[in-house]
């Protein structure tokens, strides 16, 4: 592909694919948005900055949380040419104080799949196992059951679909003239939205969830091939077609998952569904990365992204590996598999953002704390911790208040 067409690439990739947030992301940038989300918080909110190590520290996006909330964010570059994710992608987490309810967007989950002689040529490394097209409120099904949630019921968010297809319509009519300009077809973009209730259970607490997805295809057609012309007795044949044609379809899944005890539910989803709440990309960000894609050679790719490549690439394929082995268990015992827990997701999530889940064994409190130490002791408030790689500490009679061990979980809360 020439230069032209993989910078058409990239900036329809970065305007559907990259750091769109939750459906909660508002596109004004007048800071209105915000002031509307402020006022529907008693503690009003506040703005965290993921940036971009590759761009010394450059803001690649922000994420509206409410005061006082704990946020941990990264962006990941992506897996690289031949594999399944080309492009970045941000992945966060807002925790309430009390460690029970969070909004996260989980990583890029991606597949490919094909006919005719270039879909054997496809990349398969990071990729989903699945083998064909899947509308997007069956992959938060196919999602949900990997996650060992209940899946409650559909939400269908008609607007919302209908605001991302004129998204879509305009991108494609801006990108249509460079793609003449190439000769070449373009690309079929479709993009469609998905939502649904689930269920599960956090310890004691009886917890209400909401899963929204955007799924993203690009289908790309390639010609077959021909063969040299032919001269015969009555002059040169025309070229005949001696390669079958290829169709190739790259779906990637963005996914936000919401969750809360039952009965907070609905106050948390009216909160996060304020205009501004969320997560916004940088313009200036996006620019910036497609200037460095376009003037970046092969070699200087390799010395800056080598290592960081390598360690994503190892996180992406423990996730798909997780969520694969679930799978076949969901399948072979769905009806045992109904009231499990949701240990995939967040823990890989735990891993991602160096952090570690601890329960109180009095109260099944569940709390975020950073993985860098070993042991966490919670006072008798529930607001005060104490963290230490020292097994002999003990904060009683040395620190005011009672104090407890908190145990290890799973990122879910799950022994």
């Amino acid at each position: 592909m020439t230069t032209k067409g993989k910078v058409a690439i990239i900036l329809l990739a970065l305007t559907f694919y990259c750091c769109k947030g939750t459906q909660q992301t508002s596109a004004s940038g007048d800071g209105a948005g915000v002031s509307l989300a402020s006022s529907l918080f008693g503690g009003g909110t506040q703005t965290e900055n993921v940036t971009d190590p590759g761009l010394n520290n450059m803001t690649a996006y922000s994420v509206t949380i409410p005061a006082k909330w704990h946020f941990q964010g990264v962006l990941l570059e992506g897996a690289g040419v031949g594999r399944c994710l080309q492009f970045p992608f941000g992945v966060w987490r807002a925790t309430s104080p009390d460690g029970l309810s969070f909004v996260e967007t989980m990583p890029t989950m991606s597949w490919i799949y094909g006919t005719g002689p270039m879909a054997g040529y496809s990349p398969r490394n990071g990729c989903l196992p699945l083998k064909g097209p899947m509308a997007a409120q069956d992959f938060l099904k196919y999602l949900a059951a990997t996650m060992k949630v209940d899946y409650v019921e559909d939400q269908p968010i008609p607007e919302q679909n209908a605001k991302e297809q004129q998204e879509l319509q305009a991108a494609n009519a801006k990108a249509a003239a460079g793609w003449a300009a190439m000769h070449v077809p373009a690309p079929k973009t479709t993009v469609e939205l998905a939502q649904a209730a689930v269920s599960y259970k956090n310890g004691t607490f009886a917890m209400k969830g909401r899963l929204w997805v955007r799924v993203n295809c690009t289908e790309k057609m390639f010609p077959g091939t021909k063969s040299l012309p032919a001269w015969g007795g009555q002059g040169r044949f025309p070229a005949m077609v001696t390669g079958p044609p290829s169709v190739v379809d790259e779906c990637e899944a963005n996914v936000s998952y919401t969750t809360a005890p039952a009965n907070q539910f609905a106050a948390l989803v009216r909160q996060w569904d304020a205009p501004g709440m969320g997560a916004h990309s940088d313009s200036n960000w996006q620019n910036a990365f497609v200037q460095r894609t376009i003037h970046q050679t092969a070699a200087a790719q390799q010395q800056n992204f080598e290592r960081t490549m390598a360690v994503q690439q190892r996180m992406h394929e423990q996730f798909l590996d997780t969520m694969q082995r679930g799978t076949d268990m969901s399948m072979a015992r769905a009806q045992a598999n109904m009231d499990a827990r949701s240990t995939a997701a967040s823990d890989w999530v735990d891993y991602a953002l160096d952090q570690r889940t601890v329960m109180d064994p009095n109260t099944g409190q569940v709390n975020k704390v950073s993985s860098a130490y070993s042991y966490t002791w919670v006072d008798s408030t529930g607001r005060n911790s104490y963290q230490t790689n020292n097994p002999s500490a003990n904060p009683n009679g040395t620190l005011q208040g009672t104090w407890t061990q908190q145990r290890v979980v799973h990122g879910d809360g799950s022994q």
